[in-house]
């Protein structure tokens, strides 16, 4: 990895602790736009699960008193099921394919919630929590990005930010867990993969910091408009390769 590849791959994972210690569920989603571009897919994935047990295990212990078990036990039971066989998945699936289909579905979000239309909240069951989260251990399994899914379905359903932060951060938690271990498993953990994890662990945990600092001068409107916007760029980035504008 030369200078240049290096340096991109640290600034992007400053960037995702960054967006993490303003959200506290954006781990993966920002950095995916710049690392699937100098790392490889297998890479990425067990790099983001691996940081991500970091910040999600922070951010569940910070809210132990406030979880609701009853809440998230049914889409942790689904995630159990299907984060190995997302994780399995990934050297039969073609790169190209996944790398759009993530950025269409970074641009989406993104789109959606920067409109943010007004709508009635959606209320749930505990089988369609068991559904949801089953696609999300899925994706999860296949790209480390496990917490989308989960999230919008928190947003669907106008929880107060406080209680979707205590379901969607231990749900993250489990799956991110679950999911190291089946891509370590798979072999993804190779030498290169750990001496990336330890080069950039001192950028994400300083972009961490940043974000928790930043976190208490930028009102809610502001930083979500930040997040999103970085959220766009990557699935822009993503669809359209860096290589066409060479």
């Amino acid at each position: 990895m030369d200078g240049t590849v290096l340096g991109l791959y640290l600034l992007a994972t400053f960037l995702d602790g960054l967006t993490n210690g303003l959200d506290g569920f954006v781990l993966g989603l920002v950095v995916s736009g710049i690392w699937l571009h100098v790392i490889t897919r297998i890479q990425a994935a067990i790099l983001i699960t691996s940081y991500g047990g970091f910040t999600q295990g922070y951010g569940t212990w910070k809210l132990r008193h406030a979880l609701s078990w009853r809440k998230v036990a049914p889409f942790i039971i689904g995630g159990t099921v299907d984060v190995p066989v997302g994780a399995m998945l990934l050297s039969s699936i073609n790169p190209d394919y996944m790398r759009i289909g993530i950025g269409v579905l970074l641009v989406l979000y993104s789109v959606y919630s920067l409109a943010r239309p007004v709508f009635k909240p959606v209320q749930s069951s505990d089988p369609a929590d068991v559904g949801i989260g089953f696609l999300n251990g899925l994706l999860g399994g296949l790209t480390g990005l496990a917490g989308i899914i989960v999230t919008v379905c928190c947003q669907l359903q106008g929880w107060p930010k406080d209680v979707q932060r205590a379901v969607f951060q231990p749900v993250l938690f489990v799956a991110l867990a679950m999911n190291a271990v089946s891509l370590a498993v798979a072999g993804a953990a190779t030498a290169e993969t750990i001496k990336l994890f330890l080069f950039g662990l001192p950028f994400l945990l300083a972009g961490t910091w940043s974000g928790l600092k930043l976190y208490g001068k930028l009102d809610d409107a502001a930083f979500r408009k930040i997040i999103l916007l970085l959220l766009l760029l990557s699935g822009l980035t993503l669809i359209v390769p860096f290589s066409m504008f060479r």
